[in-house]
């Protein structure tokens, strides 16, 4: 008698993934092993303390004019654009992995922000945003009054 063999739902996840991974692999060995990125989006940190939240974004290799912050209903957007580096003649690139062109990132803030005391700072391709929390959402002891 055959042995019985118990199903696995994550089994099959793995067998779509590796046929996924093929389907990828033929592809780039057929460009040569080149991917040719389309946009991109830099990571980003979020943290929040007592006082703010401070929100820092990887953006290496652009001017601090080249990126814009706005905040439109709590919502705080980071946007820029990243120029391919022009390609100089007698230079062969063997692999180009350098993301470029315009990225945009957006993050809902909550009613509880200072937005009047947002400040930004860009040093050493880390953008630093500080979004100050108001008073009224800052955490407070409440004294019990003695009747």
């Amino acid at each position: 008698m055959a042995d019985l063999i118990r199903w696995s739902p994550v089994d099959d996840l793995f067998d779509i993934q590796d046929n996924i991974n093929k389907v990828f692999g033929n592809y780039l060995s057929a460009r040569g092993g080149q991917a040719k990125v389309i946009g991109w989006m830099p990571p980003v940190d979020i943290t929040e303390s007592e006082n703010e939240f401070l929100i820092k974004a990887d953006i290496p290799g652009m001017k601090k004019e080249d990126i814009k912050i706005s905040l439109d209903d709590n919502t705080l957007t980071i946007s820029g654009e990243r120029k391919e580096e022009k390609e100089e003649k007698g230079k062969n690139f063997v692999k180009k992995e350098k993301a470029f062109g315009s990225f945009m990132r957006s993050f809902s803030l909550p009613h509880s922000v200072d937005a009047k005391g947002i400040k930004a700072s860009y040093k050493e391709g880390v953008l630093s945003v500080n979004v100050p929390k108001s008073e009224e959402s800052k955490p407070r002891e409440i004294k019990i009054d003695i009747n």
